[in-house]
C-alpha cells in the first residue's frame, strides 16, 4: 500500500530573491511535483536556484478540476509543493481551496513560512500593528464591494488592501467616500530596489495621483477608525432628543425608571446625577 503524499505550502519571494528560505529551497528540490500559479513566472525562480523538479499549473481558473487531480496524485504517494507567483500560498490565491481539499481527503498539509506582502507592508507602515484587518483585493462585484466598504467604514483595526495600479485612483476615491480622510501608507515595489513606503493621507494621495501615473502593485495600509470618535458621534446623536424623552424611551421598552436613567446616562456620556437633575427640572417646569 502506497504511503500518502503531502502538500507543502511554500512561500516564495515577493521581489528580492534573497528572501527565499533554505527550507523552501530544499523542499522544492525534494518534492515530486511543484504546482505553480503561473509556470512561466515560476520557471524563472526555479532556474535561478537550479531546481529541476517537474512543474504543473494550478491557478484560479483550474483550481477545482486540477485540485482533484493533485489530490489523487498525493493519495497515490506524490509529494507536492504549492507556490504562488509571489508570497505565501493561500493568501489572495486559490491555495486555500487545495489545502481544504487535502484535509477532506486526509492528506497532511504543512506551511513553510516566508514572505507575505501584507505583513511586510504592515510592519513598514508606521501604523498600529497589534490588530489589523486584511481584505486583500476588494471584490469586483459592485454590490459586494459596496457592502465591504460599508463594513470597513467602522473598522477600528488597521486595514490592509491590495490594489493594481490601473485601479488605484478609483479605489482611493471609493475609500475616501466610505472611510473619510484617514492616515495611510502606500507601499510599492516591496523588497525590490525601488521600494517605497509613502506615508500620507487618502486626500493627499488622491491629489498626488492627479499628476502622477500609478505604477507597480500596491499595498494600502489604512488606519482604523478612532473608537473615541465613534463614541463621540454616538453621544452626539442622542442630543437630538431631550433627556426626559431618552429616559421615557427606555421605560417604554420595559426598563425600570432607575435602569432607564442608567442607560440614558451611558448613552450620553454623563452621570446618572445629571440625568436625575434634568428630570427634576422637567417636573418643575410642568
Amino acid at each position: 500500500m502506497n504511503k500518502t503524499g503531502k502538500l507543502y505550502l511554500c512561500a516564495t519571494p515577493i521581489g528580492n530573491l534573497e528572501d527565499i528560505t533554505l527550507r523552501v529551497l530544499r523542499t522544492l528540490k525534494e518534492v515530486d511535483l511543484i504546482a505553480a500559479e503561473d509556470t512561466r513566472n515560476s520557471i524563472k525562480l526555479l532556474n535561478h536556484f537550479d531546481i529541476k523538479t517537474p512543474m504543473t499549473s494550478y491557478h484560479e481558473y483550474n483550481k477545482i478540476d486540477k485540485g482533484h487531480v493533485l489530490v489523487e496524485k498525493m493519495l497515490a504517494g506524490t509529494d507536492i509543493a504549492l507556490i504562488t507567483d509571489a508570497g505565501t500560498p493561500g493568501i489572495s490565491d486559490p491555495g486555500e481551496e487545495l489545502a481544504a481539499m487535502c484535509y477532506e481527503a486526509g492528506i497532511e498539509v504543512t506551511s513553510l513560512p516566508g514572505p507575505a506582502a501584507c505583513i511586510t507592508a504592515l510592519t513598514l507602515s508606521g501604523l498600529h500593528t497589534r490588530r489589523f484587518a486584511f481584505e486583500a483585493f476588494l471584490p469586483a462585484d459592485k454590490k459586494e464591494r459596496k457592502i465591504i466598504l460599508e463594513e470597513l467604514s467602522n473598522e477600528t483595526r488597521t486595514i490592509i488592501l491590495y490594489e493594481a495600479p490601473h485601479r488605484l485612483v478609483r479605489t482611493l476615491g471609493e475609500l475616501r467616500e466610505a472611510l473619510g480622510n484617514r492616515r495611510m501608507t502606500l507601499c510599492r515595489e516591496l523588497t525590490k530596489k525601488h521600494e517605497t513606503a509613502f506615508r500620507t493621507t487618502i486626500d493627499d494621495l488622491i491629489d498626488f495621483y492627479k499628476d502622477e501615473k500609478p505604477l507597480g502593485e500596491c499595498v494600502l495600509v489604512i488606519e482604523g477608525r478612532s473608537r473615541s470618535e465613534m463614541e463621540a458621534e454616538k453621544r452626539a446623536s442622542w442630543e437630538e432628543i431631550s433627556i426626559p424623552e431618552h429616559v421615557a424611551m427606555y421605560e417604554q421598552q420595559g426598563n425600570s425608571r432607575k435602569d432607564a436613567m442608567k442607560l440614558a446616562a451611558k448613552d450620553r456620556g454623563v452621570s446618572k446625577r445629571d440625568i436625575y437633575k434634568a428630570l427634576l427640572e422637567e417636573d418643575s417646569a410642568e
